[in-house]
């Protein structure tokens, strides 16, 4: 039976409201809330691991150490870098870049480039883009902009859009995809717009919950695909 972890940052009350009595008891494992629920076809582990790249880096990793993941799989709410992202925009991750990881005093190169990757852009898994693609046509391949810092000005969001062409931005997509990509595990992450580039914390407050719930629903029929 294939694991699917599932590494969840703010959005939990969206899987509890989703799955349930269905869920096994909850569980704490090293230090992560822990949830499991059972299907003839897959076993679903999620972990919650809180905001920000080192507690999602650190959650993807316990996914796949202790659970033996297959795949890992993450949905959230995200901020809107343009016009045309608007609340509830649905969309996947194509690459993601960690914009605030800047070694470049030492070795010249470029603010958030990993060496061991030719540019700033760290890929998600292609082939489960394309999975989940086919399953809901309606999913924008988007690059994301991660890093560890709510980014609520307009001006800012615009910036980020501007120098890496990236459309969303949040604060775990960094961490996990570089978790599982030195792992060989394969990942895919589902977004939700929750707050525009006029929108800052108010907009994403009033609106997180209904986003969380509505992208959970897009994850849930497209997990059984993979």
């Amino acid at each position: 039976m294939k694991k699917i972890g599932m590494i969840v940052a703010v959005e939990i009350q969206s899987v509890l409201d989703k799955y349930g009595a269905q869920l096994a008891e909850k569980k704490d494992v090293a230090g992560y809330q822990v949830l499991e629920y059972q299907t003839a076809d897959y076993q679903l582990i999620i972990a919650n691991c809180g905001a920000g790249e080192i507690s999602a880096a650190s959650g993807t990793q316990f996914l796949i150490s202790e659970y033996k993941v297959d795949v890992v799989v993450n949905f959230g709410v995200v901020g809107g870098l343009t016009e045309e992202m608007s609340k509830t925009k649905l969309c996947i991750v194509d690459k993601v870049v960690h914009y605030d990881f800047d070694t470049s005093a030492v070795d010249n190169v470029e603010v958030g480039r990993y060496l061991n990757y030719p540019d700033v852009y760290i890929p998600a898994t292609p082939e489960l883009k394309e999975i989940a693609i086919k399953a809901h046509p309606e999913l924008l391949p988007v690059i994301c902009a991660s890093g560890d810092k709510f980014v609520a000005d307009p001006e800012a969001k615009a910036a980020l859009n501007k120098q890496y062409g990236a459309s969303i931005c949040e604060m775990e997509a960094a961490g996990i995809v570089l978790t599982c990509n030195r792992n060989k595990v394969p990942c895919v992450l589902i977004k939700i717009v929750s707050d525009g580039i006029h929108g800052g914390f108010e907009e994403f407050l009033e609106t997180k919950d209904t986003a969380a719930a509505m992208c959970l629903e897009i994850v849930e029929k497209i997990i059984p695909q993979i």
